[in-house]
């Protein structure tokens, strides 16, 4: 089932599955990929508790192995609707039997949508449930329709940084983060939508602070922009080499493997460790015009 949120303006859809947002309305343009098939089946999943891939796609913690996937198991988990109101919406994930096989700790997992004036604020609220410290990785995916319009191509949009100003970059290999090969990225000026410019998979950076990105075009009054405080990494995504008409970009609260990890949980590169029975609250925004 989906829910529908929505003002004036904007009008946001979001299915229980994933908690994720299918749908992102407004100028008659709907802003969000619509998961066709043949270049990704996705709209904009939540990656939890694990961004990226894992060696093998398993992981070891406290001596036993465990399965996981690329991204974790909540984009595929079905939500549980707690709030709803015209223009707000809550959904709650908790560990069951389930996860506990996959990942070994309780939680639970509240993402909330809230439309205001052009933008949806997306909050999310990680409660450690469990006896002991847990461990996890968050992150967001949304895909964002390019070109907006049927008038424009890919080619005719550009990613504006704010702050305009150089950022760590996080190369990968294959899927794997090379720690020891990061170099400075030219954020500090507009970047040209090209296929080429995701030749080697997502640009990661590394960021601190207020940072917004924004997809928009010379040739347009229509953009899509994506803006937070204090999220120690962004990912921006395209598939190369298909034509593939939208692009991600991507907060995250951890990333994949680095290409030497021991696969051990206590040694994982870029995981947030929360107390028991504290919570890790953050949260981001989509705005349109």
């Amino acid at each position: 089932m989906s829910v529908i949120i929505s003002n004036d303006f904007l009008q946001a859809t979001i299915d229980e599955k994933g908690a994720e947002l299918t749908s992102l309305r407004a100028n008659e343009i709907e802003y969000i990929w619509q998961a066709d098939p043949k270049y990704w089946n996705r709209h904009a999943p939540f990656l939890f508790p694990f961004v990226g891939r894992l060696k093998d796609n398993q992981y070891t913690y406290k001596g036993q192995t465990y399965s996981m996937g690329q991204h974790g198991f909540a984009r595929d988990k079905n939500f549980q609707v707690i709030e709803q109101t015209k223009d707000k919406a809550t959904f709650l994930l908790e560990s069951d039997e389930e996860t506990k096989k996959v990942y070994p700790f309780d939680f639970a997992l509240t993402i909330s949508y809230e439309i205001w004036g052009e933008g949806v604020r997306i909050r999310f609220n990680v409660e450690n449930t469990g006896t002991e410290e847990m461990i996890f990785a968050l992150g967001g995916h949304p895909a964002f329709n390019i070109p907006l319009t049927n008038d424009l191509s890919f080619e005719d949009y550009f990613i504006a940084f704010s702050p305009q100003k150089s950022r760590v970059k996080i190369p990968l290999e294959g899927p794997y983060a090379n720690l020891d090969q990061k170099t400075i990225g030219q954020t500090n000026t507009n970047i040209q939508l090209s296929r080429e410019l995701f030749k080697e998979d997502a640009l990661i950076f590394e960021t601190r602070g207020l940072n917004a990105y924004t997809l928009g075009s010379e040739e347009s009054s229509h953009s899509v922009t994506l803006a937070y405080n204090n999220i120690p990494y962004v990912g921006l995504w395209s598939p190369y080499p298909t034509e593939a008409p939208f692009v991600c970009i991507e907060p995250w609260w951890g990333f994949a493997d680095t290409v030497d990890s021991t696969g051990r949980l206590e040694d994982k590169e870029g995981m947030n460790r929360l107390a028991v029975n504290e919570n890790f609250k953050t949260e981001f925004s989509i705005t349109v015009s």
